[in-house]
C-alpha cells in the first residue's frame, strides 16, 4: 500500500485539472437549486465518461506514448483538429479559471487589489512554479493541494450538516423547464471535466514513466484514486449547496466571479466567519489547482502536437507555449474582459460538441492494433464505452436543440 501511495501523481494532476468551475460553481449551484436531487446526474455522467478518461493512462502504460502519439497513428488529420480546437479554447479557459481564482484570493487574503492585478500575480506564481520545477514540482505540489482540498471540503460539509435547520431529502429530480434542462446539460457536460483532459493525463503519465523501466503493466490505482476524488468532492460541493443554500430564496449571478463572492458571503453568514474560512480555503485551493494544471497541460499538449506534426523547433518548445498562454491570458484580461461571458460560452459549446469526438477516437485507439492486446479493455468496458458514446452524442444533440 505504501508503494501505491508513493506512485500517486498523474491521477492527482487529473483531479486538480478536473476539480474547478464544474465543482465549485456548478455543483454548488446544483445543490442550491435542486438540493440533493441531481446526485443521479453526477453519478451517471461520471460513469459515462470513465472509460475515455481511463484510456489516457492505459494507453500510456501500454506503449510508453501519449494519446497524441496514438492519434498520429490513426491519421495526422486528428492531430490537426486537436491543435485547432486547443488554440480556439485554451486562452478563454485559462482566463476564466484565473479570474475565479483571483477573486477568491482577494476574498481570502483581504488584500484590496484590482482583478487584473490579482490575475497577473497568480499567473506569474504558476508560471514560476512550472518553469522552475516542471513536472516534478507540479507532481509534488498537487499532492499537498488535493489533500488540503479534500480535508477542508469534508470539514465544511460536516459543519454545514451539523448547523442546518432544514429537513434533508435525497429525492431525485428531473429538470423540467428550458432553463433547468440547459443547466442540467451544462452540469453534466463539465462534470468532472471536458474529455480532452484525457490527453493531458496521458502526457503526465508518460512524463512519470520516464523514471520507470517497468511501464508495461496496467496500473490504474493512481487514476482511480484521482477519479474517485473528483466524484467525492462533487458530492461535497452539492452537499454544501443543498445544506446551506437550498430553500434560502437567494438568487445567484450567472457570472462566475460575482457568483463566488455571493457564495463565500452566504457561507460566512450561514456557518459563521470561523467556519466560513474553511470554505474559502477549499474554494481557493480548488481553483488554484485548476489554474496551475491547465497552465501546464495546454502548453505541454501543444508542444507535443507540433513535434508530431513536424513543426519548427520553436513551436515544439513547452516554454514557448506556456509563455504564449500566459501572455494571451493577460491580454484577454486587459482588452477583452467585458467579452468574457461570450468567450466562455463559445468554449463551453466547443467542449460539448467535441466530447463524442474524443470519446470515439480514444475508444478506436485503445481497441486498435496500436495497443497491445493485453492492455485493451475487456468486454464489459468495451460495452460501456459504446453505450457511453451513444449517450454523449445524444447529449450534444440535446444541448444544440436547447440552445436553438
Amino acid at each position: 500500500m505504501v508503494s501505491k501511495l508513493k506512485s500517486l501523481g498523474p491521477g492527482l494532476l487529473f483531479a486538480g485539472a478536473a476539480i474547478g468551475v464544474s465543482h465549485l460553481i456548478q455543483s454548488t449551484r446544483a445543490g442550491a437549486d435542486f438540493g440533493f436531487g441531481l446526485l443521479w446526474a453526477l453519478f451517471l455522467i461520471n460513469c459515462i465518461k470513465y472509460p475515455f478518461f481511463q484510456y489516457g493512462p492505459r494507453y500510456a502504460q501500454a506503449t510508453g506514448e501519449s494519446l497524441l502519439d496514438g492519434y498520429k497513428k490513426l491519421g495526422k488529420g486528428i492531430l490537426i483538429i486537436y491543435f485547432i480546437l486547443s488554440i480556439a479554447s485554451m486562452f478563454t479557459i485559462q482566463t476564466a479559471v484565473t479570474i475565479v481564482t483571483a477573486n477568491l484570493a482577494s476574498s481570502l487574503f483581504g488584500i484590496n487589489l484590482n482583478l487584473t492585478t490579482w490575475c497577473t500575480i497568480i499567473t506569474l506564481i504558476c508560471l514560476t512554479v512550472l518553469i522552475a520545477g516542471r513536472f516534478r514540482l507540479l507532481n509534488n505540489l498537487m499532492k499537498v493541494i488535493i489533500v488540503t482540498l479534500t480535508i477542508s471540503t469534508i470539514l465544511a460539509v460536516l459543519f454545514a450538516f451539523l448547523k442546518t435547520e432544514h429537513t434533508i431529502s435525497i429525492q431525485q429530480q428531473l429538470p423540467k423547464n428550458k432553463l433547468e434542462v440547459a443547466f442540467l446539460i451544462a452540469f453534466m457536460g463539465w462534470m468532472p471535466a471536458p474529455l480532452d483532459i484525457s490527453i493531458w493525463h496521458s502526457l503526465w503519465e508518460v512524463e512519470k514513466l520516464k523514471n520507470s523501466s517497468t511501464f508495461r503493466k496496467i496500473r490504474l490505482f493512481d487514476f482511480n484514486i484521482g477519479y474517485i476524488t473528483t466524484i467525492v468532492l462533487g458530492i461535497g460541493f452539492i452537499s454544501l449547496g443543498a445544506l446551506i443554500m437550498y430553500h434560502t430564496g437567494e438568487t445567484f449571478s450567472n457570472k462566475g466571479t460575482v457568483f463566488t463572492n455571493q457564495l463565500l458571503d452566504l457561507y460566512n453568514k450561514s456557518l459563521g466567519n470561523n467556519f466560513g474560512i474553511i470554505i474559502a480555503i477549499a474554494a481557493f485551493t480548488t481553483m488554484f489547482s485548476t489554474t496551475l494544471t491547465t497552465l501546464d497541460a495546454s502548453p505541454r499538449a501543444l508542444a507535443k502536437t507540433c513535434s508530431l506534426l513536424g513543426a519548427n523547433t520553436k513551436l515544439q518548445s513547452y516554454t514557448f507555449w506556456i509563455l504564449i498562454l500566459a501572455t494571451g491570458t493577460t491580454l484577454i484580461l486587459t482588452l477583452l474582459l467585458s467579452e468574457m461571458e461570450a468567450l466562455i460560452k463559445i468554449a463551453t459549446i466547443l467542449s460539448f460538441l467535441t466530447a463524442p469526438f474524443y470519446a470515439i477516437i480514444n475508444y478506436k485507439l485503445i481497441t486498435s492494433k496500436h495497443t497491445p492486446k493485453a492492455f485493451q479493455p475487456k468486454h464489459k468496458l468495451k460495452l460501456l464505452s459504446v453505450v457511453s458514446i451513444i449517450l454523449l452524442i445524444s447529449f450534444s444533440v440535446w444541448y444544440i436543440t436547447t440552445l436553438l
